[in-house]
């Protein structure tokens, strides 16, 4: 899609963890840009990009290590404003003539104050008291500032923790102001993007205008299928895309057997009740089920409802005449991870869900209308769009489905206990007013039975553990710290509604070590 007509932030990415939290900082401030990866940004890229902006992230190495990462010369030569973050910081000093240094005495990690050291326009707000708690993660530090720089603010283990050139429009800090740790951090960006001209004008009323338009003039007259699973993102991407072409979409809504209870039916009634979208509802639970009989390892378990996936939603695909493309609701997290910061393999924690292979064996083209966006702003898309609150502020829902709440061999019986059980689990949540400030909340059954005591007779049922936590982007995750009436309350409605439940226990795993879901 084409965002040239926006006013433009570069990212440059050296490989910080946190990176995607600058582009949020940012987002928030109806400012557009976009994160690329030092090697991808050359003069070349830097002059067809022309940024209003430019921002150095952290990152993991050494600017004292021989062959460590650096920032393109131009953007010390575009004469645009630069913000250094930590690593970018060290990289900005040792390019411009300063020296950074490394070894005992300069490390500094976690909760750190910094004091000011004179006045600052990118300080705006800053210092109203003797110092302003900010969040650090270095092992070298900055020990002569480059020609040019002075320093605006110090710590305990970072001499010049902030440092800048106000005549080139250079700033530079040694912690990190995207973290919720610097709890004025977002005051940081903000000045900084006023400096640097930015209005404000990436609002989610003008990306649907030009999203609408974009898509119209990819398409034009030909069919799109969507892939539609009730979630946010294939929601709005469906809404979107319909109110771009009309019945030149047809969605295809394929049931697996391993959605929440009566989840199949209420996505079906929404879309065709508000919508008239052309909808396939592909009751397919007898083949999912079936191929699922007897499989207890949660990586087969994925492979087999991704590839069964693939196969369904192509057998109705080619059903729908004249289509030439397959419309998906990829997000920027997802455009930013298939991108390597090192180039070099990354560890496949589990498999993903995925429409992953459609386009080339079926020979259709791409619509991607959300790819540019964070997980927030497809919300914001789907208000503007007048999509339910009920579907904008669902909770996510993973693609395999129940199959991951199931630990160990999936059966009919424990998929019926399981939804009924998750059904109390939510309405608890809704009924005490916390479904909104909750990331994700869930019930899995687990693959033992324990004895219980019901009445004056003895059972031997299962056991099951709810699991709710709180996050930004799912990347990381905290358990949600419910009440411990709440969680008794929870679990007597559990064991007292749900037969074949009779203990309940609640997950107060972090992410990581864990994960959110349970395989």
């Amino acid at each position: 899609m084409d965002i040239t007509d926006h006013q433009r932030l570069l990212i440059v990415d050296f490989g910080s963890q946190v990176t995607q939290l600058i582009a949020r900082r940012l987002r928030e401030l109806n400012v557009y840009c976009e994160i690329h990866p030092y090697q991808k940004v050359t003069d070349a890229f830097l002059a067809e990009f022309a940024p209003l902006a430019i921002i150095l992230s952290g990152g993991p190495d050494s600017v004292t290590r021989e062959g460590s990462p650096r920032a393109a010369e131009s953007v010390f030569t575009m004469g645009v404003p630069v913000l250094g973050i930590c690593y970018g910081q060290q990289t900005m000093m040792t390019q411009l003539g300063g020296t950074v240094v490394g070894g005992e005495g300069t490390k500094e990690f976690g909760r750190a104050y910094v004091k000011a050291e004179g006045q600052l326009d990118l300080l705006d707000g800053w210092f109203l008291t003797e110092r302003e708690q900010v969040w650090m993660s270095h092992g070298d530090h900055v020990s002569a500032l480059a020609p040019g720089f002075a320093v605006y603010g110090t710590s305990p283990n970072a001499p010049f923790a902030i440092t800048a050139d106000v005549s080139r429009q250079f700033y530079a800090v040694q912690f990190h102001p995207e973290v919720h740790h610097t709890p004025n951090g977002a005051k940081l960006y903000e000045n900084f993007v006023r400096m640097a001209g930015f209005t404000g004008d990436w609002t989610m009323d003008a990306y649907r205008e030009q999203a609408i338009a974009a898509i119209r003039e990819q398409v034009g007259d030909r069919k799109v299928i969507c892939a539609l699973s009730g979630g946010v993102d294939s929601s709005v991407t469906a809404v979107l895309l319909h109110e771009a072409i009309g019945d030149q979409l047809t969605c295809v809504f394929v049931d697996h057997g391993l959605l929440r209870l009566g989840e199949a039916e209420q996505v079906v009634k929404m879309f065709r009740d508000n919508y008239n979208l052309n909808l396939i509802h592909a009751d397919e639970s007898a083949l999912f089920l079936g191929r699922l009989e007897g499989v207890s390892d949660p990586e087969t378990k994925r492979k087999i409802i991704g590839g069964l996936f693939i196969d369904v939603f192509q057998k109705y695909a080619n059903d729908i005449e004249g289509a030439e493309f397959l419309a998906q609701g990829t997000l920027y997290p997802d455009v930013i991870e298939s991108v390597s910061f090192s180039g070099g393999p990354s560890v496949t924690i589990k498999s993903h869900h995925n429409v992953g292979g459609l386009p080339e064996k079926m020979g259709l083209k791409l619509v991607e209308p959300l790819r540019e966006l964070f997980k927030d702003e497809v919300r914001a898309l789907g208000v503007e769009l007048g999509l339910p609150p009920s579907f904008i502020g669902r909770h996510p829902f993973p693609g395999p489905g129940l199959a991951i709440r199931c630990p160990g061999e999936i059966t009919r019986e424990k998929l019926e206990i399981l939804r009924k059980a998750d059904a109390v689990f939510i309405d608890q949540i809704r009924r005490h007013g916390l479904y909104d400030d909750i990331w994700q909340a869930f019930v899995a059954i687990l693959p033992v039975r324990t004895v219980g005591v019901m009445g004056d007779g003895r059972t031997y049922d299962f056991a099951c553990a709810l699991r709710a936590v709180t996050s930004v982007d799912g990347m990381t995750a905290d358990y949600y710290p419910f009440s411990h009436d709440f969680l008794g309350e929870t679990a007597t409605r559990i064991i007292n509604e749900v037969q074949g439940i009779n203990r309940v226990t609640y997950d107060i795993t972090s992410k990581p070590p864990g994960t959110i879901e349970w395989e």
